[in-house]
């Protein structure tokens, strides 16, 4: 199925970092990907399933959970998972675009 990934950083995330990134917490945050239920059972997979996720780029695999996100949209924190999604564009920024991606979703 295809959906559109938002990216993001979040409290917990934030907190995190200051505690480091090497452990079991923070890797379980980055790794989790949030979607609307309806898109769930749409795609066949239950909560604490895994799902790879495709773009033009590269591929990665998340744990995925329901949450209060709209139908169609996903959000994941930002970390080593999402870095194997973007590409090299920047549009000039200097920062690899990194909001908005059109991905496909399939379970594993």
């Amino acid at each position: 199925m295809r959906f559109v990934l938002v990216p993001i950083r979040t409290n917990k995330q934030g907190v995190q970092v200051n505690v480091g990134k090497d452990g079991a917490e923070y890797h379980a945050i980055v790794n989790t990907l949030t979607m609307h239920a309806d898109d769930m059972t749409e795609l066949g997979v239950a909560a604490g399933a895994t799902v790879r996720v495709r773009t033009e780029t590269g591929e990665t695999t998340f744990q995925c959970k329901d949450g209060n996100v709209p139908r169609g949209l996903l959000f994941v924190p930002y970390g080593p998972p999402t870095s194997k999604l973007m590409g090299g564009e920047t549009d000039g920024t200097g920062m690899p675009t990194s909001k908005g991606w059109d991905v496909e979703v399939e379970p594993v």
